[in-house]
């Protein structure tokens, strides 16, 4: 059943925002009972393909990236310590394609928006005890995921977003165990903000790397055995 929706999706019979035909057509076509094909379609709900709406029936969705590749940021909430270099390798190499992209195509605006969230950092970061953590985080996160939608890639950016979103604890982990950290990411964020500025993608992607880089290194040198291990992120 979801294999024949699929199919009609691919196809073209169905596409964004079209209804599906009701369940008694779609059982005869697909030549399965109800109790299956009502299963497939909470299925395809669960992974974004389908949407209900109240009183009006089953709807394909916008099929938009984000919203496809959800189940990736779920992967990445239920990961268990072993898999975090992994997952942080994975970040760098998609971040370092998305500011390279994002450095030939960024304007003056993009570039105000990513100099504001680090300007909410170093505010923050003066305050009495390294200020407010969460919103050091936040400002944090809303840069890594501008610079990804700038680049105009919306599979690429929903990819990186899908694993940086998700990294409250581990970011607030390394604030707290490790000296000087909130001080060195702010340092590499305005290194990557400048070669965004000159309109450098090879400087660009040079310093994501490295910022990235030492966010791998500190998962690897991480004790994966502590009860309260988080890998650090950045």
């Amino acid at each position: 059943m979801i294999k024949g929706i699929k199919a009609m999706i691919i196809r073209g019979d169905l596409g964004p925002g079209d209804r599906l035909p009701v369940e008694k057509e779609l059982a005869e076509a697909f030549g399965v009972s109800r109790g299956p094909l009502r299963e497939g379609v909470r299925a395809l709900v669960l992974l974004g393909v389908l949407g209900t709406r109240r009183g009006s029936g089953t709807y394909v969705t916008s099929l938009d990236a984000a919203r496809l590749l959800s189940p990736v940021g779920f992967f990445a909430d239920l990961h268990q310590p072993a898999s975090s270099a992994h997952l942080s390798a994975v970040r760098r190499v998609l971040e370092v394609e998305a500011v390279g992209h994002a450095a030939a195509v960024i304007t003056d605006e993009q570039l105000d928006m990513l100099a504001s969230a680090l300007d909410e950092i170093d505010h923050e970061l003066a305050g009495a005890g390294n200020g407010n953590l969460e919103a050091v985080i936040d400002a944090d996160n809303r840069f890594h995921t501008t610079i990804a939608r700038t680049g105009g890639n919306p599979v690429l950016a929903a990819l990186v977003e899908s694993l940086v979103s998700r990294t409250f604890r581990s970011r607030l982990w390394r604030a707290i165990h490790e000296r000087g950290a909130n001080e060195r990411t702010q340092s590499e964020h305005r290194a990557i903000l400048d070669a965004l500025r000159r309109r450098d993608p090879d400087a660009a992607r040079i310093r994501m790397a490295g910022h990235l880089l030492a966010v791998e290194l500190s998962v690897e040198h991480q004790d994966e055995g502590s009860a309260d291990h988080i890998e650090p992120f950045g």
